[in-house]
């Protein structure tokens, strides 16, 4: 999650260098041809190495798989709470739910400007040449990699702090859990722009300035990787879309910074067009503390992040079964029974991994469903079952 969290930066940190100077030698259509040539070389890699791992897929997967090896219609049970969708209506929900929990999601909101703000910040440009502007990241990214190393410790922290909750029977710590970093980052942000914007002075030395980008990009770093995490521990299901919704605001910003940072920079002159910047960090500032001290209570009033908390609420009641079944495979192998025993046995594990039978004959109730399996060769359909 680190890396995945840096990677963001570091582009827009370490793409200038290089972009710069290739646009200045060879043109812009070798800079968009380096990037379709690296992005198509991972988009392969990643379509042929990389899992599923989106839960209402794997589980509706898993129910596919167990009715070819039955010969019974199971169903996954976000399948039969929310029934089958269209490809109309999955379309409809992933273009819509992002812009719904951005406007309606006072987290997802708050989080998405101040990440937006950030990134803009990375986006303003002096007007210097391509070449040249491109090495004054150097810092940020000096800044960017000894945030990545900081997360090594901090998620000894983190690591630490689960056991205590788990410890005390609950699923997990709490998502403020992941904000402490973010803390830290939001102060290192305003300080460094601060101190970058009036130490661009004739009389010193332009590396002063440069030096002061890293704390820019530690606190970067670390406000990013605390939200993404936060996000992810508040939302859960609903992970993607508030990626997607927040990306889109940081990726407008970005897009909209350069186009009037030059004017900035020309009517305020270099320091105060810094400090806008600088003053817009230090705004929000309180943010982070805000969601550490009082996030809990905000979360139950937000409608997608309290379903949210309910679905994990759920998958925790789940565990004892998982756990029993886990126990059971490891546990004597001699089979006294194998046709009645193992197929029992299917039942606490199937059902902790959310997928329910759904008997076609509606009017054998009298027939329990899990017991209705192939007999030619139970051990072999049972074993497969599990799998």
């Amino acid at each position: 999650m680190s890396v995945f969290a840096a990677a963001p930066f570091m582009g827009p940190t370490l793409g200038p260098i290089v972009g710069g100077f290739l646009g200045e030698t060879e043109g812009w259509r070798w800079v968009e041809g380096l990037m379709a040539i690296f992005t198509g070389v991972l988009w392969i890699f990643g379509s042929l190495t990389i899992p599923e791992t989106y839960a209402p897929v794997l589980l509706k997967n898993r129910a596919a798989e167990l009715s070819k090896i039955t010969g019974k219609v199971y169903k996954s049970k976000i399948e039969v709470e929310r029934g089958r969708q269209t490809l109309g209506q999955s379309f409809k929900i992933a273009l819509s739910r992002p812009w719904i929990l951005l406007l309606t999601e006072p987290i997802v909101l708050l989080l998405s400007i101040y990440m937006a703000i950030i990134y803009g910040t990375l986006y303003m440009d002096r007007g210097w040449s391509e070449g040249v502007g491109g090495l004054a990241f150097l810092g940020v990214a000096v800044g960017m990699m000894a945030a990545v190393l900081y997360t090594i410790p901090d998620n000894n922290r983190y690591r630490r702090a689960e056991d205590s909750f788990i410890a005390k029977g609950e699923i997990g710590a709490p998502p403020e859990a992941r904000l402490p970093p973010a803390l830290i980052g939001s102060i290192c942000i305003p300080f460094g722009l601060f101190i970058f914007a009036w130490t661009n002075y004739p009389s010193i030395h332009w590396i002063v300035c440069i030096i002061f980008t890293a704390p820019f990009g530690f606190g970067m770093v670390l406000v990013f990787l605390s939200i993404m995490n936060y996000l992810i521990d508040a939302y859960t299901i609903y992970a993607a879309s508030v990626f997607a919704a927040n990306s889109v605001l940081r990726s407008t910003f970005g897009a909209v910074f350069p186009l009037f940072t030059t004017y900035m920079y020309n009517n305020l002159g270099i320091h105060w067009a810094s400090s806008i910047s600088a003053f817009l960090a230090l705004a929000c500032v309180p943010f982070p503390s805000l969601l550490y001290h009082y996030g809990a209570t905000i979360r139950r009033k937000c409608k997608f992040a309290r379903e949210a908390a309910e679905t994990m609420e759920h998958l925790k009641h789940q565990e004892p079964g998982r756990r029993a079944s886990a126990a059971a495979k490891e546990g004597d192998n001699e089979l006294i029974d194998p046709e009645k025993e193992e197929v029992e046995q299917t039942e606490p594990t199937l059902q902790p991994e959310g997928v329910e039978a759904a008997r076609t004959d509606t009017n054998r109730k009298d027939v329990h469903p899990e017991k209705e399996a192939i007999k030619t060769d139970p051990e072999r359909d049972v074993e497969r079952a599990e799998v």
